[in-house]
């Protein structure tokens, strides 16, 4: 069992369901879990007399990859407006009920009385509950905050640690880090990642300031830095960053991630987000959407003074979604690449999430035919929705 990977069932499930896309769509509509594994996919699937194995007949419902969440504030993000203001932890139950299996967790503008150490210890918590979790070291600030005193270390020796973020740019409550002090960060989560065998990103937060992503650019354009090294996200907080982003994508073969706002204010929904930057030509397997979910969605005065706040809830996420595919700006098999594989070849999980195939992880979520999530396994195991037998 990896670290940061939910616990496997201890028998077999032998799953029946009326369709199932991998994101592709399958031929087959069974599916045998075993060890926390996809062990057979097939038709008409059957085990020998005696085997432990439990049987779930869901013919209405369709397998689909659990989705991944990139960026949730698992500790509970918040505190521009004082420590009344911190917001709560998110719920094993939470995170599960939108069919979700594998999250990242991340820091943001409190690395202060929030710790790379609080949130390892919430990753783990939510491994323990059966969910996949994983985390980002840092915070927005440069130096980040790490486990060990070091980027290299933490990637190389903290098995849930897969990347640095997230690493707040032009915004007013970054640590306005020069462009040298990037380069050497993202250098360093190359190199641990390296050792460890990881792919590193780092995850970087763009606020609203005017110069967008031109750091990021610069960082591509004067290093070696390879563009899956680098991924920014919020890109569609207004209309002209995410024009931004769309010509950063296309330049640089890089991938973007948009943030499924509850109430995207003047900035785009991740649907109209995700529609433009399709209309401009981005692939859609350049392409991810995340929640921020338990982040802060502060309101700043035209002088940076805060002026209020609301919590980031994960709903937006799956909504948007849902619209992507029942308004047919995308079908079924590419929309699930925005949650499903797209993010896990991002983050360096491709071999073993983010698909239905053989040696797979077992993380499958069932939707109803209004695409809402009905139930889900991770790793075999039953996280949500009742299992009849």
């Amino acid at each position: 069992m990896r670290p940061g990977q939910a616990r496997p069932a201890g028998t077999m499930t032998l799953l029946r369901v009326g369709e199932a896309f991998a994101p592709e769509r399958l031929a087959a509509t069974d599916i045998l879990m075993a060890g926390g594994k996809i062990v057979a996919l097939g038709q008409g699937l059957e085990v020998p007399r005696g085997w432990p194995i439990r049987e779930v007949v869901a013919r209405d419902l369709i397998a689909v990859p659990a989705f991944i969440d990139q960026h949730v504030h698992v500790t509970g993000g918040g505190g521009e407006g004082g420590c009344g203001t911190r917001c709560p932890p998110i719920s094993a139950h939470d995170i599960a009920s939108m069919g979700i299996g594998t999250v990242v967790g991340v820091l943001g503008t409190d690395s202060i009385s929030r710790s790379p150490a609080d949130l390892l210890a919430s990753v783990r918590g939510l491994a323990a509950e059966g969910l996949t979790a994983y985390m980002y070291t840092g915070a927005y600030r440069v130096p980040p905050p790490t486990l060990t005193g070091d980027i290299q270390r933490d990637l190389a020796w903290i098995p849930e640690v897969i990347g640095v973020g997230e690493i707040a740019i032009s915004d007013h409550r970054s640590s306005q880090p020069r462009q040298d002090e990037l380069a050497r960060l993202v250098s360093d989560a190359r190199v641990g990642a390296m050792l460890a065998g990881k792919r590193g990103i780092c995850h970087f937060h763009l606020g609203d300031g005017k110069r967008g992503l031109a750091p990021l650019r610069q960082l591509l354009e004067e290093t070696e830095l390879p563009p899956d090294q680098i991924i920014p996200t919020h890109v569609n907080r207004r209309p002209e960053l995410l024009e931004d982003a769309a010509d950063y994508a296309l330049a640089f073969g890089a991938s973007v991630d948009v943030t499924a706002f509850e109430d995207a204010g003047d900035g785009l929904s991740a649907f109209d987000a995700v529609s433009r930057l399709l209309a401009r030509g981005v692939p859609s397997t350049r392409i991810t959407l995340s929640s921020d979910c338990n982040g802060s969605l502060p309101e700043f005065d035209a002088d940076g003074a805060y002026v209020g706040m609301q919590v980031a809830r994960n709903t937006a996420l799956i909504a948007d979604w849902q619209r992507l595919v029942q308004e047919e700006v995308l079908p079924l098999e590419s929309a699930l690449g925005l949650l499903t594989a797209n993010v896990a070849h991002v983050l360096g999980l491709h071999a073993h999430k983010g698909r239905l195939a053989l040696g797979f992880d077992a993380d499958i979520t069932l939707l109803d035919r209004a695409l809402r999530p009905q139930r889900i396994f991770v790793a075999g195991r039953c996280l949500h929705g009742d299992v009849d037998t």
